[in-house]
């Protein structure tokens, strides 16, 4: 396990952990007390408006113990296996006791499908415990008109909202959830210092955790929890290895980054939205309201399923060298490709800048079901041991 003594002595990290680990717990908490939770599905759906709503916005996650009944019956097995299991809770009646509300976004076609999917499930069968479900169709290309376009689907979204929470959002109630996310956001960074720089004193799987627990607990209490681990981090000591950045498939769970790292490699970044790309942005103040929810999800970095080929490349280069990564890892899941589209001229990028990389394609989920994986990733380690670290 790559999580390391000095972070488990931390009393802040102790708490991220147990968030990350009981992923129910703050939202069962949330809804004793009398609040409303949020499903979310895809990672463009604007917490700002969820909070201004009062309601607590967590993700949806799968289970990779969860046997697939349900989705058996309803989905093909081309669909991403991650997405597989994320489908099973949503039709099953777990999310219906867990959240009382579901957005989707099109963050990805495979999601689009999931939604058209429960929506006519809920159709043919009215009584399936699925929670009621709002859809955020967002265009990813940034043009005037575009843009307009999605100032009115985000204003779509706040009526969903509106009618949830049984009052209006006023703009100065998004004016005040769009602080409380920039004071997270920046906290994140902050953190995330310590994973690159002069001194990595933050491994990836202990990252995962900190930024990962923000994904099923109230925005402020998870900020002081950075905080304070940050803070306690100055003092863990100093990780060595070759520095790596990851991109590819979502990690829900730290077991990859874990083998990465008993291999002796140092995960100091990756653009993945379960990692650092959840930061990369903040909502402006100073634009109107929905202007400002628009434009920090609209114009974060490009993601690889949304984006053109060469929009990737210049985003990898830039997270690769922003990271101070002297590699990088490409890992994708069975059915999930369409991040290879962009590879090819990625890793040509990488190389005629020296970047050495590694390619791990059609892996089985969950990670443990890969038997050569860390061999492969041991090889690849001991040739990057072999220059300057």
């Amino acid at each position: 396990m790559s999580i390391r003594p000095c972070a488990l002595e931390s009393e802040a990290f102790q708490a991220l952990k147990d968030v990350y680990d009981h992923r129910e717990k703050a939202a069962a908490q949330w809804r004793a007390q009398g609040g409303k939770v949020l499903g979310k599905l895809g990672f463009d759906v604007p917490d700002e408006l969820a909070i201004a709503a009062g309601m607590l916005p967590v993700q949806i996650y799968a289970d990779p113990d969860r046997p697939l009944t349900e989705t058996d019956k309803y989905l093909e097995h081309a669909f991403e296996p991650v997405v597989r299991a994320q489908f099973e809770k949503l039709v099953d009646g777990t999310c219906a006791g867990q959240i009382d509300y579901l957005a989707i976004s099109n963050s990805t076609d495979v999601v689009i499908r999931v939604f058209l999917y429960l929506r006519e499930l809920k159709r043919v069968e009215p009584d399936r415990p699925v929670p009621p479900v709002a859809f955020i169709d967002w265009l990813f290309t940034r043009h005037r008109l575009h843009q307009a376009r999605d100032e009115f689907v985000v204003r779509l979204f706040k009526e969903q909202l509106e009618e949830w929470a049984g009052r209006e959002i006023g703009d100065e109630e998004i004016r005040a959830a769009g602080a409380l996310c920039n004071e997270n956001r920046r906290a994140l960074r902050a953190m995330a210092a310590l994973r690159h720089g002069g001194e990595v004193r933050i491994g990836g799987s202990e990252a995962l955790v900190i930024m990962g627990a923000g994904l099923f607990m109230e925005k402020q209490a998870h900020t002081a929890l950075v905080e304070q681990v940050t803070r306690d981090a100055g003092r863990w000591p100093i990780l060595t290895g070759p520095r790596v950045f990851y991109t590819g498939a979502e990690q829900e769970d730290t077991g990859l980054y874990d083998k990465i790292e008993a291999a002796g490699l140092v995960v100091v970044g990756e653009d993945t939205n379960w990692g650092s790309r959840g930061y990369d942005r903040d909502f402006d103040p100073s634009l109107p309201a929905i202007r400002a929810v628009v434009d920090r999800y609209l114009l974060r970095e490009h993601s690889a399923k949304k984006s053109t080929v060469a929009q990737r490349v210049e985003a990898l280069d830039r997270a690769v060298d922003a990271a101070g990564a002297r590699g990088v890892i490409f890992y994708t899941n069975q059915y999930d490709e369409v991040a290879t589209w962009d590879m090819p001229r990625q890793r040509a990028s990488l190389e005629a800048r020296g970047i050495e990389h590694v390619t791990f394609g059609q892996m089985r989920w969950p990670v443990d079901r890969n038997r050569e994986l860390e061999e492969t990733l041991a090889a690849f380690a001991a040739g990057m041991k072999g220059g300057a670290e």
